[in-house]
């Protein structure tokens, strides 16, 4: 409103414009202080898509492996928002390598903590972008410090948790599968890594109080709770993964076991309330854990493909008689109750393992990630494996690896034709050699020292 110069305003007029004033300091009591709180908050990223269907880990069957870290031990491997592949790794110094076009090519090692002892368990805020690194001091049980990258694993910050114990105390981070997000129910955004209680130390008389358990966040990991143990002694070194229906399986290694029960395969329970406690207590009947000759172990990879409405897990481990060789993945197709096929990816030494799975519309879309240790004590080297599912299922038909059809495992003179569709699974393979390849799906030429195309149910490397 205008007026001339000097002329008197009437009651009404001063009491709008003390009314509109009253409402700008209103505005801005109530909102700078909330901007600048929101300003200081931790970044929440505008999250893509994270789950898809299963044509990208189709088509053209793909295998390719690299080395990627010589020396040293203990290896997680997470993809980023963004597709970035991060490579995690060390047992006297903690470094990454980064991959932005999938696994094709790999940048220099970021040191992420010199010194420190890898405690697995990396995980990727699904929510906020971040990635967290978690490194002890030594063999644990050891102090411990968590590193957090704000730019998918370039620069790492060192930051100070704080870990509610269970009524023994705080567990040990070493070493385990990397953690995860979850993604439904009332606990979505949730970060859960699975841990272990040393019991005071890693001598074998202990053994038989070690368990195996988890720890969660609901702040991005600033503070964490620790779950109920486990429901077995002995155990440790674990993974886990969510299911479409929320529930989170939780596959355990076993060192010790009591006269009559089998330490020499995985042991298996699950998860109703977003991680805290665990049930249904069962021993696979198909996962080996560790050579098949001795009570002892070994650490190894899950995945859950992110494929909407359907459970696809790959589980790497060793499949050998003897000794930490033949490095094998298996794959489930109804949630980790059955493990229909596997293949063998490593014949010679393997032993540690971790797994990730490509994100939809990244450079990473369509790839599995296998990263294993080529040998064990006291120390090895680092490959990374990349594979589609095609692979993996080559020369299985899809349609007897439903969930609700018996498996059929052909043997090496047969070949059946994959290229029908499967009315349980909804999906088709196209043999190596032929069709369309899966977005992302490609063999970038000259990036790796060991390339194949297609390739024999069991292969052996040149």
């Amino acid at each position: 409103m205008c007026r001339p110069t000097g002329s008197p305003l009437s009651r009404a007029t001063r009491l709008r414009y003390s009314a509109a004033a009253m409402m700008n300091w209103w505005f801005l009591a109530l909102w700078v202080p909330l901007c600048l709180t929101l300003a200081n908050s931790p970044a929440v990223v505008e999250t893509p898509s994270v789950e898809g269907d299963p044509t990208p880990f189709l088509g053209e069957a793909r295998f390719e492996v690299r080395r990627v870290f010589s020396g040293e031990r203990f290896p997680n491997v997470v993809v980023a928002l963004d597709g970035t592949v991060l490579a995690a790794w060390g047992s006297r110094t903690v470094r990454v390598r980064r991959s932005e076009d999938g696994g094709a090519t790999w940048g220099p090692e970021i040191t992420v903590a010199d010194p420190g002892f890898h405690g697995g368990g990396a995980i990727v805020d699904e929510k906020r972008g971040d990635i967290l690194v978690f490194v002890e001091d030594g063999h644990p049980p050891s102090p411990l410090t968590v590193h957090r990258s704000r730019d998918r694993g370039r620069t790492w910050e060192a930051e100070g948790v704080l870990i509610h114990p269970d009524s023994r105390g705080v567990p040990s981070m070493h070493m385990n599968e990397r953690g995860i997000t979850l993604r439904r129910g009332p606990h979505a955004g949730r970060l859960i890594r699975p841990t272990r209680w040393y019991a005071g130390g890693n001598d074998r008389s202990e053994w038989p109080n070690h368990y195996t358990n988890a720890i969660y966040s609901d702040d991005g990991g600033r503070t964490w709770r620790t779950s109920d143990p486990f429901p077995a002694r002995g155990t440790g070194e674990a993974a886990l993964v969510e299911l479409s229906d929320g529930r989170i399986y939780y596959n355990s290694r076993r060192h010790w076991a009591p006269e009559g029960e089998n330490p020499r395969m995985r042991w298996i329970a699950w998860s109703g309330d977003g991680g805290h406690t665990w049930a249904d207590l069962s021993v696979s009947e198909t996962l080996p854990d560790g050579d098949r000759n001795r009570d002892y172990g070994l650490m190894a990879g899950l995945v859950r493909l992110p494929v909407a409405g359907q459970d696809i897990l790959v589980f790497s481990n060793i499949d050998s008689p003897e000794g930490r060789r033949r490095g094998t993945v298996w794959v489930s197709f109804d949630g980790g109750l059955t493990w229909p096929v596997s293949r063998l990816v490593e014949p010679g030494g393997f032993a540690y393992s971790s797994l990730a799975a490509g994100r939809p519309g990244t450079p990473s879309e369509g790839w599995i990630y296998l990263m294993y240790e080529t040998a064990g004590h006291p120390d090895s080297g680092a490959m990374v494996a990349r594979f589609n599912l095609s692979w993996l299922i080559e020369g299985h038909d899809p349609r007897d690896l439903s969930p609700s059809a018996p498996s059929s495992a052909p043997s090496s003179g047969d070949r059946s034709d994959p290229r029908d569709l499967s009315p349980d699974l909804g999906f088709q393979v196209v043999p190596s050699g032929g069709g369309s390849r899966p977005r992302g799906g490609g063999v970038a030429k000259g990036t790796s020292p060991r390339s194949f195309g297609r390739l024999p149910s069991r292969f052996v490397h040149p």
